[in-house]
């Protein structure tokens, strides 16, 4: 099974705020509909509600929900991490999109990590669990810097489970 997350951390492990986003980098976003295109993303529920077009088009999108009457047009609705699994055939590579909940969830299941890591603290109720890097090797990293769009610099990074 090749499970990867997806995902934008703050220094402090932040990841959202009243589900939503704590920043817009236009370039993170290209990234991420670059990697993700056409393959398989899996979400929860509040994370696909926070969307702001939904479902993502040109991927499959896997709504993880505890509610089984909940049905969201163009999505496959599983009640549990384990019937998503079911869905991700060995051969493919399928991307954990968020929330934290389904992140801690998935976390044992990942063996790539493509993350994008803000080098700046915010304000946030929702975390990205800590990653033991002693479990991880990185593979690869690009480094930017503040832009015309933001203040602050970033990176993103690509782990795989040792």
């Amino acid at each position: 099974m090749s499970i990867s997350i997806i995902v934008a951390i703050a220094e402090n492990n932040a990841i959202g705020m009243n589900n939503k986003l704590l920043w817009h980098i236009s370039s993170d976003m290209k990234r991420f509909k670059r990697i993700t295109l056409g393959h398989k993303i899996i979400m929860g529920r509040n994370t696909y509600l926070s969307l702001p077009v939904r479902p993502l088009a040109g991927r499959t999108n896997i709504v993880v929900s505890d509610k089984p009457e909940e049905k969201f047009q163009g999505c496959l609705m599983v009640n549990s991490i384990h019937q998503a699994l079911e869905l991700c055939p060995p051969e493919e590579e399928c991307f954990v999109i968020g929330g934290a909940m389904i992140y801690r969830q998935f976390f044992r299941y990942a063996n790539k990590l493509y993350v994008t890591r803000i080098f700046k603290s915010f304000e946030a109720d929702t975390f990205f669990p800590d990653i033991n890097y002693d479990e991880w090797r990185e593979i690869s990293r690009e480094n930017w810097g503040p832009d015309g769009e933001n203040d602050f610099p970033h990176a993103y990074i690509i782990y795989e489970r040792k």
